[in-house]
């Protein structure tokens, strides 16, 4: 007599996919990897300032070919300007994830990114402040030394 065959259990990553496959969708993406490999797709420096939103889709008149879509990225308000330079070097990056010219153009929308990685505020370093503290002896104010000291160490730190 023959056993019935066991179940295995499914990857997470197909259970997941039913679940948000549909919201990503609504949002113009294909599949859920532009957003969960966006850190992948654009590389570190990028992705820490900004994330995909959605592909905006024009619709093509009766018998023309689909032209490439509008990427809508969020990104932090001090960092916009940059990635709007960048934007010619992050349509090809997604455009080459993707395999096929996808992306034509970005649009940005200035807000605090969602993603649940925050970048930790670093600990004031105060051996470079007070190095560069000894340097500021034109400074009278001692609370205006102390404050310049710290934002000198902060800026070495970058």
């Amino acid at each position: 007599m023959n056993k019935p065959s066991r179940a295995f259990a499914k990857p997470l990553r197909d259970l997941a996919n039913k679940v948000v496959g549909e919201t990503f969708a609504r949002q113009g993406f294909a599949s859920a990897e532009l957003v969960t490999r966006w850190p992948e797709i654009a590389g570190a420096e990028i992705a820490a300032h900004s994330e995909p939103l959605k592909i905006q889709w024009t619709r093509p008149a009766d018998g023309q070919e689909r032209e490439p879509g509008t990427l809508v990225l969020r990104v932090e308000g001090p960092a916009a300007i940059e990635i709007q330079h960048l934007s010619g070097v992050i349509c090809e990056r997604v455009n080459r994830f993707l395999g096929w010219r996808a992306v034509a153009r970005l649009a940005l929308r200035q807000a605090p990114l969602r993603h649940g990685e925050r970048r930790a505020v670093r600990a004031a370093d105060t051996v470079a402040a007070a190095r560069i503290a000894e340097t500021l002896s034109d400074v009278g104010d001692d609370d205006l030394k102390a404050a310049l000291a710290r934002l000198g160490a902060a800026v070495k730190r970058l």
